[in-house]
């Protein structure tokens, strides 16, 4: 049985979907109505950066999503695969839900851009940061965020793998995390990003995702998406936007999908778009599955 796994935030790279959308119209057909939906080149800003601006949090979504999106239209077209069930990382649930016919492609990429800008805009820069906690127990984390928060909001993001958890929070409070954490036998390393994801400081942008699905066509999934927030499959299309408004400020399920799509009878895990991280993950979380990633024309050859 075979799922088809899609990259979050962090995949993203200058020169993303390049030669994907080079060799083949259909891919180049995805990012030209990624543009139109927008407004503005998000294929120009995948291809050639600048990488401070790919990286933005209201770009690099689209940005990640499209990729995926271009790549899952040639796998489908070049070789006629289908996957029996779907899952995403945070972001990657929207690629998810176009895979299964849920979401329109031209919806998801406005949707995702509109999430990147509530989120950035949900806590001023410099206020949320994120870390990540190696080597010690979901117990040891969730012990952790309640040491260092000290009044302030700190909690587990994402339960990537058993050996990586990622934490979420006010700025001072990580810190603190990183230094108690460290002295604790932990290994913990402070993320690259701008703002606290699936924490309960963005909540506004989860009220305002939320008004955005009032006006959007959601259907029911044609193949079970595994969600970030239930770790569950879903084929109900009325539970979709609830989901995904959740979503923002809970944690990230992500050990516990690959757990349920293992015991559905997933024996292959294919990780569609930018990078291998989801691979790796999943390697990880169920030792002797096989997961790969496609990206690349040389990689839908393969196939």
């Amino acid at each position: 049985m075979l799922a088809f796994v899609f990259p979050g935030q962090g995949a993203q790279k200058v020169g993303m979907g390049k030669e994907i959308h080079d060799k083949f119209q259909i891919a180049k057909d995805v990012f030209k109505k990624a543009d139109d939906a927008l407004g503005f080149s998000i294929s120009k800003l995948c291809f050639e950066g600048p990488e401070d601006e790919l990286k933005l949090t209201a770009n690099a979504q689209p940005a990640i999503l499209t990729t995926s999106i271009a790549v899952l239209t040639v796998i489908k077209e070049v070789t006629g695969l289908v996957p029996k069930v779907v899952a995403g990382h945070s972001l990657g649930e929207y690629s998810a839900l176009v895979c299964a016919g849920s979401l329109s492609f031209e919806d998801a990429v406005v949707l995702v851009n509109k999430r990147g800008k509530y989120m950035q805009e949900a806590v001023p820069v410099g206020e949320g940061s994120m870390a990540a906690v190696m080597r010690v127990s979901s117990d040891e984390v969730e012990k952790l965020c309640k040491d260092a928060a000290e009044g302030k909001v700190l909690t587990p993001a994402n339960f990537n793998s058993p050996q990586q958890i990622v934490i979420s929070g006010h700025d001072d409070a990580v810190d603190r995390a990183v230094k108690l954490g460290n002295d604790r036998g932990a290994v913990v390393m402070k993320l690259k990003v701008s703002a606290p994801f699936h924490s309960t400081l963005m909540e506004p942008a989860a009220v305002n995702m939320a008004k955005e699905f009032e006006s959007i066509d959601i259907k029911s999934p044609v193949v079970p998406v595994v969600s970030n927030v239930e770790a569950e499959p879903n084929l109900d299309g009325s539970k979709v936007a609830d989901l995904l408004t959740r979503q923002i400020t809970a944690p990230v399920q992500w050990e516990k999908s690959v757990r349920k799509m293992v015991e559905m009878g997933v024996q292959e895990f294919l990780e569609i778009g930018c990078g291998k991280t989801l691979s790796s993950l999943i390697q990880r979380i169920e030792k002797g599955i096989k997961a790969g990633n496609i990206e690349a024309p040389s990689h839908i050859e393969a196939l």
